[in-house]
């Protein structure tokens, strides 16, 4: 079993703060007892599954990718007071390609998604334990966090359904 969040140099050992982290990781990174986290759902796909759509304009996994990337920006955002800024990639909700649709412009967003995930990590390491019940328009801080580590094992399930729906990749040669 893998120990949960460590204190970062600032010494939080809040445990509800390592809790959200470590709740964070395991639906990212996994291990989860529930099946494939969000990254292991995304090991080894090819541009050409991340591409695929299931009907018209359906979500591809490619989309749902940077879907994440995105919201992981956007509540790290909000949880550290920062004004808006500008997510790497054009769009909001469901941020557009770079254009390419290569090995390595794939490599770059998944990239993209482990660094904002990264960056959501720090902050929530960084919470101060009293403001966990803090108001941030509609929701709590703790909300913000927990539904983080949701929302990636949402679209996990939508991605492993998109890969067994493509079916296996089939190599020329």
């Amino acid at each position: 079993m893998r120990p949960m969040a460590r204190p970062t140099r600032a010494g939080t050992t809040d445990p509800r703060i390592l809790l959200l982290v470590d709740n964070l990781d395991r639906a990212y990174r996994g291990p989860s007892w529930h099946g494939t986290a969000l990254r292991g759902t995304l090991r080894g796909v090819t541009p050409a599954q991340a591409l695929w759509r299931p009907a018209g304009a359906r979500n591809a996994i490619w989309d749902l990718l940077l879907h994440a990337a995105y919201w992981k920006y956007a509540i790290r955002r909000r949880l550290a007071g920062e004004a808006r800024g500008a997510f790497p990639r054009s769009g909001a909700n469901f941020p557009v390609r770079s254009g390419a649709d290569d090995a390595a412009a794939l490599r770059s967003d998944l990239k993209l998604l482990d660094e904002q995930h990264a960056l959501l990590r720090a902050v929530v390491l960084a919470l101060p334990p009293g403001g966990l019940e803090d108001r941030l328009g509609a929701w709590r801080t703790v909300d913000y966090a927990m539904g983080a580590a949701a929302h990636d094992l949402y679209h996990a399930g939508q991605i492993n359904l998109l890969k067994r729906l493509h079916g296996p990749v089939r190599r020329r040669g």
